[in-house]
């Protein structure tokens, strides 16, 4: 995965943290606009998130960013 995409998870991972406290979860979906304007990156995420790591639709931020951070 691509560096910015991996700094969009942690600070999209951080923000949600600070907001509603370490058991939020949410999905690769987060991460984006509800616009499609970045088909390769949306689908490199979604690989990462299906493919690679095989999580379900919603896992917690904690999780995600460990992950991430796994991979740096």
């Amino acid at each position: 995965m691509r560096d910015s995409l991996k700094q969009r998870f942690i600070a999209g991972c951080d923000e949600k943290i600070e907001k509603k406290g370490d058991n939020v979860g949410l999905s690769f979906y987060a991460f984006f606009k509800n616009k499609n304007d970045d088909p390769e990156l949306l689908m490199e995420a979604a690989t990462w998130w299906i493919k690679t790591h095989k999580l379900d639709h919603f896992e917690k931020a904690v999780k995600i960013k460990q992950l991430i951070l796994n991979d740096m």
